[in-house]
């Protein structure tokens, strides 16, 4: 009897064996569930984390909480990060209150003539120094160390106002890293309106400090924007013998905030597949608290944008850890998407693992839904990896449809900082054709509860998502960028192919 027993026991032992998932379809099925993703939402997006606020308490608590999430799952740290994250150098600054800068005879007025960029408070004088555009090239048997560096703004040739505003930002990382006392900048682009960058810069600010000492005390540079539509001021400089600048800065504060990217990474299980990184991202901040509605609600909760794909992401690790792919997976949620994608864009320029190991970005960020009947891929065409997407979205009832918004959100998310690497990075979002009345409904605003999302939907989406992701996971083939892609170039330089 006592054998019979054992039998029987053995028998219904292997038989639970055999009946656990024995595909990828299935494994999305045995961990996906509504309920675990309405309860991620519900807490991310409650009126207690205030809108998740780049900068605020609320957000270092909502990256703890997807630490001890991706924790709990299985997933480990990654080597070289700190814990479960990647310090992000982020300064929240505070505008000038007041200010005085003068050159060559000729004092200049805060706002109506210089805007004050970058810096604090202080006074700083110091020799003056011509160097074009300010490039590293212009640097070439330049000395510049405790001297202002006058040069004009942008390269010559782009005139978008996205692309001005980063060169001068690294403008002035080079001026940092060169030892300059201050960088001032000739302003003349008839694209950005003076008065407008009065508005941009006089106000609380967050900006990414690339520089190699961002975690230190050292100073931090004075850096202006000096108003010279009709080059007068160029002019001036370059026909007399300009010695010396002088400049004085009240009431300008700047902090470190604590922000950070939350990132972990599961193993693959194939020797040689396992090189290579699929890396699932979103941005889990969104833009805090505004002014109130009619209904006195000041809150933005950001359940669409972007609670809901950090959620997505979990959903993945959550998935993975319990059934690892033949790829590695690597986890990462960032900071500072709103501010102008900076904790995504510190992290392709400071990557833990290198950007050659990552084959795949697979992010997922949402304006909001009009279309319960398909999921939009922002970029679905321009990766080989298509085939699989538009597979996991009919298991699943849904159809995987191509952005046709013809707003650029391929460039206005997370992936973009990747695919200029060279990484394939397609953007997962909600279901739309276009952005229209019922998006903008709850698009940045105070109505984007977590009450107000259809949890059936998103159940079948997340569940596309992570199949999708297994089967890009477990390919014989890395995925790649489609030829002729604008970054299919970088690509192959990226990964060494000829």
């Amino acid at each position: 009897m006592k054998i019979l027993a054992k039998l029987s026991l053995a028998s219904v032992l292997i038989g639970s064996l055999s009946c656990g998932p024995t595909n990828d379809l299935e494994k999305t099925k045995a961990t996906v569930s509504q309920q675990t993703i309405k309860d991620h939402i519900y807490y991310l997006a409650s009126d207690e984390m205030r809108g998740r606020d780049t900068g605020s308490p609320e957000i270092l608590k909502a990256a703890d909480y997807l630490a001890d999430q991706l924790q709990s799952y299985g997933a480990k740290q990654v080597p070289g990060a700190d814990g479960f994250f990647q310090k992000v150098p982020l300064r929240k600054k505070t505008p000038a209150t007041a200010g005085a800068f003068s050159y060559g005879g000729r004092d200049f007025e805060l706002n109506k003539d210089f805007i004050v960029v970058d810096g604090e408070s202080g006074n700083f004088n110091g020799e003056v120094v011509y160097l074009e555009y300010g490039l590293e090239s212009d640097y070439e048997n330049a000395e510049v160390a405790g001297k202002f560096v006058f040069a004009k703004v942008g390269d010559g040739e782009n005139t978008d106002r996205r692309a001005i505003l980063q060169l001068s930002r690294e403008k002035y990382e080079l001026a940092r890293e060169k030892g300059a006392a201050g960088l001032v900048e000739f302003y003349s682009v008839p694209s950005l309106p003076w008065d407008n960058l009065g508005r941009m810069f006089n106000r609380v600010g967050i900006t990414l400090d690339q520089s190699a000492n961002a975690f230190s005390t050292d100073p931090i540079i004075p850096h202006l924007w000096l108003k010279d539509m009709d080059n007068a001021n160029q002019r001036f400089m370059m026909t007399r013998s300009i010695k010396r600048a002088e400049l004085s800065i009240e009431g300008m504060t700047n902090e470190l905030t604590g922000d950070k990217n939350v990132l972990a990474m599961v193993e693959g299980t194939d020797p040689e597949l396992k090189k290579e990184f699929i890396m699932f991202s979103a941005h889990y901040d969104h833009v805090g608290v505004g002014p109130a509605n009619a209904e006195g609600d000041s809150i933005y909760n950001g359940t669409r944008d972007n609670a809901i794909g950090t959620v997505t992401v979990l959903s993945a690790a959550e998935n993975i850890a319990k059934y690892p792919m033949k790829r590695s997976a690597l986890f990462v949620l960032y900071t500072a998407e709103e501010k102008g994608l900076l904790g995504s864009r510190y992290m392709a320029d400071n990557p833990i693992i290198p950007n050659n190991e990552i084959v795949f970005c697979w992010n997922s960020d949402n304006g909001g839904y009009n279309d319960t009947s398909i999921s939009t891929i922002v970029g679905l065409e321009r990766t080989t990896a298509t085939p699989f997407i538009k597979e996991a979205n009919v298991a699943f009832g849904l159809e995987a449809v191509e952005d046709q918004s013809g707003m650029g959100l391929f460039n206005r998310s997370d992936n973009v900082n990747f695919a200029r690497k060279g990484i394939p990075a397609p953007t997962y979002s909600l279901g739309f054709r276009e952005f229209d009345d019922e998006i903008n409904k709850y698009y940045h605003k105070q109505t984007d509860n977590p009450n107000s999302v259809d949890y059936d939907y998103l159940e079948k989406f997340f569940k596309s998502y992570v199949y999708a992701s297994r089967l890009i996971g477990n390919a014989p083939e890395r995925p790649f960028w489609v030829e002729g892609d604008p970054y299919y170039e970088a690509g192959k330089a990226l990964y060494g192919l000829d």
